[in-house]
């Protein structure tokens, strides 16, 4: 059995980092072959992440289409073809169809509202290209969709009679509990996450302006932005890094996420906020879709809303370690019981061969 595995972003890329890469030793202590090709590589996923460089950027992307559509074109002697996110991030989906009429079995993976428009904050010019209800096509195309939770789940089972949810897991040998605590006067407040996303904690700048005049030493350390910043609050800027990731967040004493309350947001699949429980850290997330279910508020994190609610709780983690290790302790056993890559890695090469074996549509 062989299996193409086309994803949007190398391995740095957070989405194609769990949904593909970090099941592919599952793959291979099944015996399972694999070709594991993104439509950016590296240096063109460093690069689109970056603001400005418009040349740059086209070039990057006019080679990684070229790439796209060989690789496309060449899959003829895979068995299945595992597609995370969509052929190409602009236009009709042509090379979905291509696929579609070559009869090789087709698996559609995807973690976020992509079937809605969101404008991108770093290549506006990509915005004029997108074509959001094109979703709807690679549903009824793919014999198989993957959700990252169960809203996006119903959302693909409108077009595809095969649609399932399955959790982003993590890897709880890789993400360890953090053991040391610290006192009150050197708490920090870590978010993790990608420059696209990092505009979210304007949402909580009151609050976090208010916590800092009331708390000497308290700080807010953002791992992967770079661009949030206030002269009333302690920031941080820490450039994200795979191999240094785990000490950062062993580094935090209490995980933020907070998210719009608008439709996108109920396509999260609670990234942030299980990575956080994964390594034993409370979490603070805005209280919408997924993040509902993830988190037993006041047990294994906390849900919020207003910003009164966030200083309110935010207040109490900081006055009290014990509290913050006791909800850490909750939360790490949460995802051991739930979302344990060891667990999920399994039944990740159970769907391949399962929908390997329909065999070629004729």
């Amino acid at each position: 059995m062989k299996v193409l595995f086309l994803t949007k972003y190398p391995a740095e890329g957070a989405s194609s980092r769990y949904r593909v890469y970090q099941y592919l030793p599952y793959l291979d202590a099944a015996g399972i072959g694999y070709r594991v090709q993104p439509f950016m590589a590296t240096r063109a996923y460093r690069a689109i992440n970056r603001r400005g460089g418009t040349p740059l950027k086209a070039l990057h992307t006019a080679w990684a289409i070229a790439r796209r559509v060989a690789t496309v074109l060449g899959a003829g002697g895979y068995d299945l073809v595992f597609l995370q996110r969509e052929c190409l991030p602009f236009g009709a989906p042509w090379l979905e169809r291509v696929l579609r009429r070559r009869g090789i079995p087709l698996i559609f993976d995807y973690d976020d509202a992509l079937f809605l428009f969101k404008p991108s904050p770093h290549t506006p010019l990509a915005d004029v290209f997108k074509r959001p209800h094109r979703l709807l096509e690679i549903f009824r195309l793919a014999d198989c969709v993957l959700a990252g939770n169960d809203w996006l789940r119903e959302r693909a089972g409108e077009h595809c009679a095969d649609a399932r949810t399955f959790h982003v897991a993590e890897d709880l040998q890789r993400y360890t509990a953090r053991t040391t605590l610290r006192d009150r006067s050197s708490v920090v407040l870590g978010w993790l996450g990608s420059p696209s996303t990092e505009k979210y904690l304007e949402l909580i700048r009151e609050p976090l302006r208010a916590l800092c005049h009331e708390h000497d030493g308290l700080r807010l350390r953002i791992v992967g932005g770079g661009r949030f910043a206030d002269t009333r609050i302690a920031v941080e800027h820490v450039p994200w890094d795979l191999d240094t990731e785990l000490a950062q967040l062993h580094d935090f004493d209490i995980g933020l996420m907070p998210l719009p309350l608008e439709e996108w947001s109920l396509g999260k699949s609670g990234g942030k906020a299980r990575t956080y429980m994964a390594v034993g850290l409370p979490a603070v997330c805005t209280r919408i879709g997924f993040n509902c279910e993830l988190i037993r508020d006041g047990e294994t994190g906390f849900l919020v809303r207003e910003p009164q609610e966030w200083h309110q709780v935010l207040q109490r983690l900081i006055a009290d370690p014990g509290l913050r290790a006791r909800v850490g302790t909750a939360a790490r056993n949460a995802v051991e019981a739930r979302f344990s890559l060891q667990q999920q890695g399994q039944r990740f090469v159970e769907i391949l061969r399962e929908v390997a074996a329909r065999g070629r549509r004729h």
